[in-house]
């Protein structure tokens, strides 16, 4: 039985990209065919989003952040790289949705977000070092959270971000990230007495596919028919995160390189720097108001572009960046 779970994790993970992108379109096909089905699907993305986070957030080494001080150098240009190079390319591919505010408000989210889930499966694939970016990631989630309202305001203005009521946002931050989060850190401290801790800590991993699968689509399914004629204004946003991916992937590399890191060392930097956080970010998008309906889905679009553009990179960054 446990090595038939341990295929089934690994046949999940292989094939991620194409099951979210499968989970996408059925979503998007459910939501159009069947509108009147959107109140319900509405109504799952939270409880979905709370337990998907909770098995997320699992995987967050949080016994072990002292490890990522070992290596400054690696943990340097890391923070270097997404909390003040990457913040400023946001910036600048931004400018091209400036003009619509819940499309940029929906960039600036997930753009300004560094992942701390699946990026560390892509690095792996592609020979990068998974152990010390894993590591690393307590340290970004903390930073995120404690910059992203920063950069937010600096980027939209204080007229701008005025118009947010933040009692929503902050009532998604504490459900459905502060929440899962201690939760997942009070099972990791229970795992070292209680045998139930630790099935929930393995199933977590299982999970973690179907999870983010069934929620793509509940996600899709309950805000596609809502955009109604906005598709042109949705989808001006490919190419956005398409050029942040070619941008960020090079400015990684050249950070990596003149810090001197190894080659996995190098790769993990890129991929961290392409990455975003859009699932950590998305119940804070479908928290805002209605004049942002379109918020949920730019994040949805950006995970569709940045798993494509991952697939590509498993295959490229390996030859680029070289074995010395």
């Amino acid at each position: 039985m446990e090595v038939t779970v341990r295929a089934f994790t690994a046949w999940g993970e292989r094939h991620q990209v194409t099951l979210y992108l499968a989970s996408i379109a059925v979503g998007a096909v459910v939501g159009l065919l069947s509108p009147s089905t959107a109140p319900v699907w509405e109504s799952a993305v939270t409880p979905l989003l709370g337990v998907l986070l909770f098995a997320t957030f699992l995987g967050v080494p949080f016994a072990h952040i002292g490890r990522a001080f070992v290596d400054w150098r690696f943990l340097g240009t890391l923070l270097l790289l997404n909390f003040v190079v990457v913040p400023a390319l946001a910036f600048g591919v931004s400018r091209v949705v400036a003009a619509d505010e819940a499309i940029l408000l929906g960039v600036l989210l997930v753009l300004l977000t560094p992942c701390v889930d699946y990026v560390i499966v892509f690095t792996g694939l592609a020979g990068g070092d998974r152990s010390r970016l894993l590591a690393a990631t307590p340290l970004l989630m903390l930073l995120q959270m404690l910059l992203l309202p920063v950069y937010l305001s600096l980027f939209l203005g204080t007229d701008a971000m005025s118009v947010v009521d933040p009692r929503p946002f902050i009532d998604a931050f504490l459900l459905l990230i502060a929440l899962p989060l201690a939760l997942a850190a009070l099972t990791q401290v229970l795992t070292r007495r209680f045998t139930s801790a630790r099935v929930i800590e393995r199933g977590s991993a299982t999970a973690m596919v179907p999870l983010m699968m069934l929620t793509l689509a509940a996600v899709v399914a309950s805000q596609v028919f809502a955009v109604g004629g906005a598709w042109g204004r949705l989808f001006l946003t490919v190419p956005v995160f398409a050029i942040f991916a070619v941008i960020a992937a090079p400015l990684g590399a050249v950070l990596a390189r003149v810090a001197g890191l190894d080659t996995p060392g190098r790769r993990a930097v890129v991929f961290s720097g392409v990455t975003r956080n859009s699932l950590v970010v998305l119940p804070l998008a479908l928290a805002l108001p209605d004049a942002f309906t379109l918020t949920p889905l730019v994040v949805v679009t950006q995970t569709m572009v940045e798993l494509i553009v991952m697939v590509a990179m498993v295959a490229v960054i390996p030859r680029l960046i070289r074995q010395r």
